[in-house]
C-alpha cells in the first residue's frame, strides 16, 4: 500500500459516519474577511507588490514586453552565468538575446545537478502585492517545483497587470489546490535563535522579479 493509498484510506474512514446530505463544505464555512484591504487601482496595487518584494529583499525591475529579452541577457551576464535552467514552456523569445548555455528541466535531474546550474529562469501563476508573494503552480513555463529551490539564483517574471492580485483570497480563486504550488516570498532566508539572518538555505539566495507590462 502507496503513502497515497493510506493516507486516503484515513480521510474516508473519518469521514464514514458524514451523513450524504450534511452541510457542503463550501457553504459551512463562513467567510466574511476582507477580500482586499484599501482600495487601489491597477498602478498602485503594482506598486505595492513591486515595493513588498523589495521589503523581502528581492531584487525587481520594470521593463516592457520588448525590452524583456535585452533585460534578461543583462541580468545573466552581471550574474556571471554560464548556464541557465529553462522550463519546457518558458517562451523561448525571452533569452533570444542570452548567450548563455541553456539546461532543460529533465525529470531525472537530482540535487547535485540541479546545484551547480548558475541561474533560473520562469514565469509565475500570480502575483499578491499585499504580502509581496509570488506564486509557482508547476505550469510549463514554471517547471517543476525542484529547480526553484536547489539554484541559488532565480529570475521570476510576473506579466503586469494580467497575473497580479492584490490579496491572497484574490490568488487562491486563480489557483488550482490539487496543482504542487509554491509560496515565494523573497529569496530564502533563516534566522538562528540570536536572530542571525541566513540566506539560501532552503532555496535560492538572489530572487529577482521582473514586472514585465
Amino acid at each position: 500500500m502507496s503513502s497515497r493509498e493510506l493516507i486516503l484510506g484515513r480521510v474516508r474512514r473519518a469521514l464514514a459516519d458524514v451523513p450524504a446530505d450534511d452541510t457542503p463544505y463550501e457553504d459551512a464555512v463562513t467567510r466574511t474577511y476582507l477580500r482586499e484591504h484599501g482600495e487601489r487601482d491597477v498602478a498602485q496595487t503594482v506598486d505595492l507588490l513591486a515595493e513588498n518584494l523589495a521589503d523581502y529583499r528581492a531584487i525587481v525591475h520594470r521593463c516592457d514586453e520588448d525590452e524583456l529579452p535585452a533585460l534578461l541577457a543583462r541580468l545573466l551576464a552581471e550574474r556571471e552565468a554560464s548556464t541557465v535552467l529553462v522550463p519546457p514552456g518558458l517562451d523561448t523569445a525571452w533569452l533570444a538575446e542570452s548567450d548563455v548555455t541553456r539546461v532543460a528541466d529533465r525529470a531525472e535531474s537530482g540535487p547535485r545537478e540541479l546545484d551547480v546550474v548558475d541561474s533560473v529562469v520562469t514565469a509565475c501563476a500570480v502575483a499578491v502585492a499585499e504580502t509581496g508573494t509570488i506564486v509557482l503552480d508547476a505550469g510549463p513555463d514554471q517547471g517543476r517545483r525542484r529547480i526553484t529551490l536547489v539554484p541559488d539564483h532565480h529570475v521570476c517574471v510576473v506579466r503586469v497587470p494580467g497575473q497580479v492580485v492584490s490579496s491572497v483570497p484574490q490568488a487562491l480563486d486563480r489557483l488550482d489546490p490539487r496543482r504542487p504550488l509554491t509560496w515565494i516570498s523573497g529569496p530564502s532566508a533563516t534566522s538562528d535563535i540570536e536572530l542571525d539572518r541566513v540566506e539560501g538555505v532552503h532555496g535560492p539566495r538572489t530572487l529577482e522579479v521582473i514586472l514585465v507590462g
